[in-house]
């Protein structure tokens, strides 16, 4: 069984390697988040879906909806369905002319689309209690707008 969630924010933790982007994912009725510790390039996508920043170009995630729609799809849903060897797993569920389909996808992909789209985002109830943390362990992370050294992928 599938839980809503939604896109908290896109932080970034320091860690002793040095500073790590996370995805915050809320979850509906829990107060505990899942955070997924994603690259840069991938947060700042999200991070650029969520806020509907434009570009004079597409980059990656906007090409891919603008092929899946120019195709007649549209994004679905996603769902964060696994974790395996502490590696997040997704499914990307496209609905196409034909019929509905699932792409396997990484999570940060996953959730550079639905930043885009408003697609629901879900979480299975394993990844929930496998990977969920306290809410206010990620609340006064930076988020990662406020960080000028950004890569602008």
């Amino acid at each position: 069984m599938a839980l809503g969630a939604s896109i908290d924010a896109v932080r970034v933790a320091g860690t002793p390697e040095g500073p790590v982007p996370v995805v915050v994912l809320g979850v509906e009725d829990e107060d505990d988040v899942v955070p997924i510790f994603i690259g840069f390039d991938e947060a700042a996508s999200i991070a650029r879906g969520l806020e509907a920043a434009p570009s004079p170009r597409p980059f990656t995630h906007d090409l891919t909806l603008d092929i899946v729609e120019e195709l007649g799809g549209r994004v679905d849903r996603v769902v964060v369905a696994a974790i395996e060897d502490s590696t997040y797993i997704a499914d990307l569920h496209l609905d196409t002319p034909r019929d509905g389909i699932v792409v396997d996808a990484r999570p940060s992909d996953s959730l550079a689309l639905a930043a885009r789209t408003s697609a629901p985002v879900e979480v299975t109830e394993a990844v929930f209690e496998s990977g969920r943390e306290p809410a206010d362990e990620f609340a006064d992370l930076e988020r990662l707008r406020e960080i000028e050294s950004l890569p602008d992928a």
